[in-house]
């Protein structure tokens, strides 16, 4: 077994000492990569891994803890592109803690050193840790002199012109602020933001890997012009020198700098318990994908400077704060190789088949690699992404994973990819069935040709048919689904959704019983016949969902079976529905109503047209219909209004309300609301400048009101 892999337990002495000298140096040139470069070449779990099996070796071998250890350092050593700052109170980093048990612990500590009695409250605050780059600002009579990173936590780079050029941070302080005074807080860049410069910079042939990244690359620009540029923000959270004390508790100080004109988080609070501060952690982590920016997790601290002050510091960090990190979201692993899976719409998908690896709590063997051209390295507009790097079988790949999205390939490490590795050469022909798989032009999706022969895409579409969100048919799950296509036994056989509600009938007038074949049993069979029955009759937004129309999911479904309220009337107009031939041809009247669906636009349209046009798709519907009842949409909205059940168009500038405020209210009242002009049309509301949709409406006798008129008409104010 490697050394690194030894239970500290069974460490001896002469272990102990060679594995810190190991860890010392491993991560004193990850800090170097991450402070000095910014460019990490791992994962940051498997950073605080190494931090803390050094520290149970320390805890464990308490002399054996080294002069370069690195639970006695900070970052890393300033570069030498600035000049050098010496921070009058140095920066020190936070300890980190992983569960809430770890919370418990810390609280525990520190009343424990305060010596508190059980009934005393200590107040601590809560607040987002922000994933940027650590930055003090000093103040000399109210006016900025330095910015300075943190460097080693002693020593920091002088980047004075460039944060100069953030428009979040004052020049100039307000009367009331101390003649010396640093700031510190930390400079970020939004997702947005982020992605924006992403894009921008692409087109010069540049790349940057993440916000936190382009934050630190951005500050550390040679040219403070460019970092002009850039997207940079900042946070005020804590303090460094001041010449007079700022307040009494940690909270009060950060208003104050709100009031002082720094941007300071909404997010933090006061907490008075454990339970609240997880309270507030677990609400963090919730609306963590909502948060603008990227955050690891949430900082505790105790509230009262005169607690701080009581408490001190220990080699690196305070006693009485620490960071709360979230699980780790981003890892490496190794790609030992890509499959293909065919989609129910014949859609050949590449998915990476992973060394197995834990990532955010969850271990994690498959990724997406969306398309060909990721894996070539391009982007959607044809742009390089990852600096034009392919993905190759044996790299050894980032990949990251948010909430119960299924994981993606970020990135490959170039250093780490094997000699003799050749790129990935994209199937011209479907895995499953041996048709030809075509790109049509302008889609980054490669699709088999081989339509309902294609067992792949038959057995997918009946999973589809029987999903949570379609039929939803208890017992009838992946592997059901295979047995029945694969059956031989025509009492056994299901390869359309019709089969389904047939099986129970084929299976009385047969000699082969299912609770009979291994898998199956009376009960689960009676169990499932019941489950198969009880979806005789099904909401119209459901079956439309599980027909499997390209581009009809569930939004879509659930618009679609709005508008036309019955299966009949939404398969009258896909049936007679004909797109326009050409420029100036807006289509028949079917066409208008179907592509004028409120959300709907002409590509879903022609998706729903070019379903109807196949016989087999009518001919499977048909065969369906005789075994289920699709019941009729509920309208939705006041169905009193006198606007109810009426097909309006709104047409022209509204001043007294947004497009999507009216779209929003007359589908509150009742109201279908269509994008088009057409028979069906009830009602046209037009603002100035409405043009050729008020003259179809003109033309056709449809009723025109004015907004004033809409108002009026409904009952409402403006």
């Amino acid at each position: 077994m490697p050394l690194s892999d030894k239970p500290v337990e069974s460490l001896t002495h002469e272990e102990a000492a060679a594995e810190l000298e190991r860890l010392a140096r491993e991560i004193a040139e990850h800090d170097r990569r991450y402070h000095g470069e910014d460019a990490p070449i791992i994962s940051d779990a498997d950073y605080d891994a190494l931090r803390i099996r050094n520290a149970e070796i320390e805890a464990r071998f308490p002399e054996l803890v080294r002069a370069d250890s690195p639970s006695r350092s900070v970052g890393a050593a300033p570069s030498g592109t600035f000049g050098k700052v010496v921070h009058a109170v140095p920066m020190l980093s936070l300890d980190n803690v992983f569960s809430d048990g770890d919370v418990r612990d810390f609280v525990a500590s520190v009343r424990r050193f305060l010596a508190f009695p059980p009934e005393g409250e200590i107040v601590f605050t809560a607040e987002p840790k922000i994933d940027g780059l650590s930055m003090s600002l000093r103040y000399e009579n109210r006016r900025l002199v330095t910015g300075a990173t943190r460097g080693d936590g002693t020593t920091g780079e002088n980047v004075t012109a460039n944060v100069r050029t953030i428009a979040d941070i004052p020049q100039t302080l307000p009367d009331d602020a101390p003649d010396v005074v640093e700031v510190r807080g930390e400079v970020y860049m939004r997702r947005d933001d982020f992605f924006a410069l992403q894009k921008r910079l692409a087109e010069t042939g540049q790349s940057i890997a993440n916000p936190r990244n382009g934050a630190a690359g951005s500050l550390r620009q040679k040219d403070p012009e460019v970092t002009r540029t850039r997207p940079l923000r900042f946070f005020a959270y804590a303090w460094g020198q001041v010449s007079e004390p700022l307040g009494e508790t940690q909270y009060d100080v950060v208003r104050r700098f709100g009031d002082w004109g720094f941007p300071v988080n909404d997010r933090m609070v006061r907490c008075h318990s454990v339970e609240e501060l997880l309270a507030h952690y677990h609400k963090i982590e919730a609306e963590r994908a909502e948060i603008p920016y990227d955050i690891d997790g949430v900082v505790y601290k105790v509230d009262r400077l005169d607690l701080q002050e009581r408490l001190g510091f220990r080699s690196r960090s305070p006693r009485w704060a620490t960071a709360h990190k979230f699980a780790a979201e981003k890892a490496m692993t190794v790609l030992n190789g890509i499959d293909i899976q065919v989609g129910r719409t014949g859609a050949l998908t590449p998915v990476a088949r992973l060394e197995p690896v834990t990532v955010g709590g969850v271990v994690v063997t498959n990724a997406t690699l969306h398309n060909e051209d990721y894996i070539r390295g391009i982007g959607s507009s044809g742009q390089p992404i990852r600096d034009g790097r392919d993905i190759r079988v044996g790299d050894t790949v980032i990949i990251q994973r948010a909430g119960d999205v299924i994981p993606q390939i970020l990135d490959i490490v170039p250093e780490k990819r094997p000699a003799d590795s050749k790129p990935y050469e994209f199937p011209d022909v479907c895995p499953a069935c041996g048709s030809h798989a075509v790109r049509e032009e302008g889609e980054a999706v490669r699709r088999c040709t081989g339509g309902l022969i294609c067992p792949a895409q038959a057995v997918e579409r009946l999973r589809h048919f029987v999903s949570r969100n379609a039929f939803d048919i208890e017992g009838l799950g992946e592997k059901q689904i295979e047995f029945f296509f694969q059956a031989q036994d025509p009492a056994l056989k299901v390869q359309s959704p019709a089969d389904i509600f047939t099986l129970k009938a084929r299976q009385a007038n047969s000699l082969t019983r299912l609770e009979n074949i291994d898998g199956f049993g009376e009960i689960s069979v009676r169990k499932l016949f019941a489950a198969i029955e009880d979806r005789r009759r099904i909401e119209f937004s459901r079956f439309l969902y599980a027909l499997g129309i390209r581009h009809v999911g569930e939004t879509n479904a659930k618009r679609l079976a709005r508008h036309f309220l019955s299966f009949a009337a939404f398969r009258k107009a896909g049936e007679e529905a004909v797109p326009p031939a050409g420029k100036g041809d807006p289509g028949n009247a079917a066409w208008q109503e179907l592509n004028g669906v409120n959300g709907i636009g002409s590509v879903v349209a022609e998706a729903i047209v070019d379903f109807f046009d196949e016989d087999h798709n009518r001919q499977a519907v048909d065969a369906l219909l005789e075994q289920v009842t699709v019941l009729d949409e509920e309208p939705v909205g006041d169905v009193s209004s006198p606007v109810a059940g009426k097909t309006v168009v709104f047409t022209g500038a509204l001043e007294r309300m947004s497009r999507d405020e009216a779209k929003a209210m007359a589908e509150k009242l009742g109201a279908k609301v269509s994008g088009s002009v057409s028979k069906k049309t009830d009602l046209v509301v037009a603002g100035p400048g409405a043009g050729s949709k008020l003259k179809q409406a003109t033309e056709l006798g449809i009723e025109v009101i004015d907004e004033d008129g809409w108002f009026a008409l409904v009952g409402r104010e403006g």
